[in-house]
């Protein structure tokens, strides 16, 4: 599946009534669910909708040698994060709106489920939700800059369990 199609997909259900899509196809699944209401503020026009996107392969990849992803064997304290990446190329939004505080800073506790930040593409928000408890360590991206499908966003310390 080409961005072309999973992009054509996107218009597809937002144009529908469907607030969640789920497909698996080729190696490839994507995860659609779509939110509004007042806790979707965002940093773009007030009309614009919240989409919750996941898309991750369904096997695991392997990195390309000389990725940025292969530049982590040297930092011991960045091997034991775990990496957030961007699931979509767009533009990557860390507050709700450009007068807010970001939604998390190195240092702040998340949970799953956390926003961490937005990722507009197509004029859509996308919320890109933490998977793991932990701590922000590391954050790799600056506001209002572009982002790649796989980027780097933020290193998450895992919360250590049963301590």
């Amino acid at each position: 599946m080409n961005i072309k199609e999973v992009k054509d997909l996107i218009q597809e259900i937002l144009q529908s009534d469907i607030s969640e899509f789920e497909l698996q196809h080729t190696g490839t699944k994507i995860r659609l669910r779509r939110g509004y209401g007042p806790d979707s503020a965002l940093p773009s026009p007030a009309h614009a909708r919240t989409v919750s996107l996941s898309y991750a392969p369904v096997h695991p990849a392997t990195s390309e040698p000389g990725s940025p992803q292969t530049d982590t064997a040297g930092d011991p304290e960045e091997a034991s994060l775990h990496i957030v990446t961007s699931p979509i190329v767009g533009t990557v939004y860390r507050a709700p709106n450009p007068e807010s505080e970001p939604y998390v800073k190195p240092g702040d506790k998340v949970h799953a489920g956390s926003i961490l930040c937005l990722v507009e593409a197509m004029k859509l928000m996308n919320e890109i939700p933490s998977d793991i408890d932990g701590e922000i360590a590391r954050i790799y991206i600056e506001n209002a800059h572009p982002v790649e499908f796989g980027q780097k966003l933020f290193g998450i310390r895992p919360e250590k369990q049963g301590g």
